[in-house]
């Protein structure tokens, strides 16, 4: 009697033995395959930190550009507004002689 007792538990010892190495197994698996993802995803974060910098590259030359581009634009904004100063001047002072010379006839 002792020894069937002795033998059923060698029995389920043996099956949750074999029942742990599967289960071993398995999370090994589980363990490379997360271990696989999480390096592919790494390697995804650095690729699209890269897009990232090259975009904030793109659109500092692109505004370096356009500051370049405005700094001109303004210049010629004042020239002609300093152009335009200048003819209203003249304008002025051919509205004196006009004046002068209607007074003085």
């Amino acid at each position: 009697m002792i020894f069937i007792l002795f033998q059923k538990r060698a029995v389920k010892a043996e099956n949750s033995a074999t029942k742990l190495k599967q289960e071993n197994a398995l999370l090994q698996v589980q363990l490379k395959n997360y271990k696989t993802e999480n390096e592919a995803l790494r390697s995804g974060q650095s690729a699209s930190l890269s897009v990232v910098k090259q975009n904030a590259d793109l659109a500092l030359q692109n505004l370096l550009m356009v500051i370049t581009n405005s700094r001109s634009s303004i210049k010629q904004l004042v020239s002609g507004a300093e152009s335009l100063q200048l003819v209203a001047d003249l304008l002025k002072s051919i509205d004196r002689i006009s004046e002068m010379s209607e007074e003085g006839q």
